[in-house]
């Protein structure tokens, strides 16, 4: 024997190729057949199956503001509407946190941190119970508010 005859005792055998990618066997977690299935193809975002795409069946807003690509910086919501003027409104309760017969400010309720800036008017509502005598200075009031703050002994200028 000659070494060119050596052969191995068992024949050798080589794995099937199957799936390409992934850890799932034959198709690697693809399904069998259809386009989805294929390498390289798929479907785009949007294809229904050759009907219309849904962005295609509803009617398109006309105007120049509704256009891709104008200066406005966000498109608006559906059901927005613009509120001018809106004050802020603040309970009664919350000026139980200040000292008895402080002249109160909407400055002094920024810095406590109940309101977030002076800009807007603040209007103060009757929720809550007011237990000391206070000055309130330059807000609006709610009939309830008012006749609360009477009643405590606090007094309203502008």
């Amino acid at each position: 024997m000659n070494i060119h005859q050596l052969k191995p005792k068992t024949a050798r055998t080589f794995a099937k190729r199957v799936g390409r990618g992934g850890k799932r066997g034959t198709t690697s977690g693809k399904g069998t057949k259809g386009q989805k299935s294929r390498a390289g193809a798929g479907v785009k975002p949007g294809f229904r199956g050759g009907d219309n795409r849904i962005w295609q069946l509803f009617p398109k807003q006309r105007g120049a503001s509704k256009k891709p690509g104008n200066n406005s910086p966000h498109r608006k919501h559906r059901f927005f509407q613009l509120k001018h003027n809106k004050s802020v409104a603040v309970n009664l309760g919350v000026f139980d946190k200040f000292s008895e017969g402080q002249e109160v400010t909407a400055q002094m309720l920024m810095d406590k941190g109940f309101i977030r800036n002076t800009k807007d008017t603040v209007k103060i509502l009757g929720g809550g119970i007011l237990k000391k005598k206070l000055i309130l200075k330059g807000f609006s009031f709610s009939d309830s508010a008012k006749t609360k703050i009477t009643k405590a002994g606090g007094s309203i200028t502008d």
